[in-house]
């Protein structure tokens, strides 16, 4: 009969922790039977990690792929529990853990080139052998470190986009305005995104399709065996909008759409740093013109930024 019964990690469900704040914790202990000299502990750790492969020479006859990796640590810290005697009697035991978050951390990321965890992990071991173990993921909303000043200074509040449009087998010509508009360009996780389209129609046929969406733009570094840097892009679609409308000919039509943001999400950054991704958001509103075969698309850059407990806004 193993010594160890069972070991649990007791911590608050589906909670979101912001970076800088704390971590508290139980970790329960049921022994069998009594155990000398055992090292009891629990430890905090967060890591990222990121692959994918990569074609080089592609336009050669002696192409092949290569790996690109890269990988972060983010916090590691560890709580010995003190045992009076070095004993454990039989029965259940409760130890009590608090860990404190570091200031700035990226947010708990999953996709299919990376990952960025934190998880809490408890054992117990005996001088020779590890006795029992658990661990329990967690949710870590991170932070930013773009200043506010930039933002107002590089990101535009209202975007314009026109195109001039070719009808009826190129007969006809009209114009199309496309204009998104918001009252702020920063926001936090959890909160809505509002904003207006207005859309100003001279052609002489109605606009019914206007769809809205929300993409991050992540920017992955990797390295090779030999230490090449390596750079790869990739978009998703974090939510969609459609709207029905009737933008009728010669005539302005405004919309007022929202999303709701996610209260888990990755923060904007502005340089790739020493970490292994930058993040970007774009609003992009498209305005379809099936009589025309053609689009007219805004593109609208979005912050998402938060500062850690404690840390007052710049």
């Amino acid at each position: 009969m193993s010594v160890v019964k069972s070991i649990n990690l007791v911590l608050p469900e589906d909670t979101v922790y912001l970076a800088g704040s704390s971590i508290d914790g139980q970790m329960i202990l049921s022994l069998n039977k009594s155990l000398i000299n055992p090292i009891v502990k629990v430890e905090l750790v967060g890591r990222g990690y990121l692959e994918w492969n990569e074609e080089i020479n592609a336009d050669k006859d002696y192409s092949r792929d290569i790996v690109c990796n890269n990988k972060a640590d983010y916090i590691n810290k560890t709580k010995t529990f003190k045992i009076a005697d070095n004993w454990l009697g039989s029965g259940t035991h409760t130890f009590d853990f608090h860990f404190n978050l570091p200031d700035r951390l990226p947010s708990t990321f999953t996709s299919n080139i990376a990952r960025v965890s934190y998880f809490v992990k408890a054992s117990c071991a005996s001088r020779e052998l590890i006795l029992a173990k658990q661990k329990k993921y967690l949710l870590v909303q991170g932070t930013s470190g773009i200043l506010k000043d930039k933002i107002q200074s590089q990101y535009p509040l209202v975007v314009e986009v026109d195109k001039h449009i070719a009808y009826h087998c190129c007969f006809k010509h009209g114009l199309v305005i496309l204009r998104i508009s918001l009252e702020k360009n920063t926001f936090a996780p959890g909160e809505h995104i509002i904003f207006t389209t207005e859309i100003d129609n001279q052609t002489s046929r109605s606009i019914r399709k206007v769809v809205f969406a929300l993409y991050s733009i992540i920017l992955y570094l990797g390295y090779t065996v030999r230490a090449e840097r390596r750079f790869l892009e990739d978009r998703n679609e974090v939510m969609r909008l459609e709207s029905k409308t009737k933008a009728a000919s010669f005539e302005v039509t405004k919309i007022t759409s929202m999303f709701p943001l996610p209260k888990l999400l990755s923060v904007s950054s502005m340089s790739i740093a020493n970490d292994i991704m930058e993040v970007r958001y774009e609003l992009i509103g498209t305005v379809y013109l099936p009589w025309s075969m053609t689009t007219v698309v805004a593109k609208v850059p979005i912050i998402i930024r938060t500062t850690a407990v404690g840390i007052p806004e710049d």
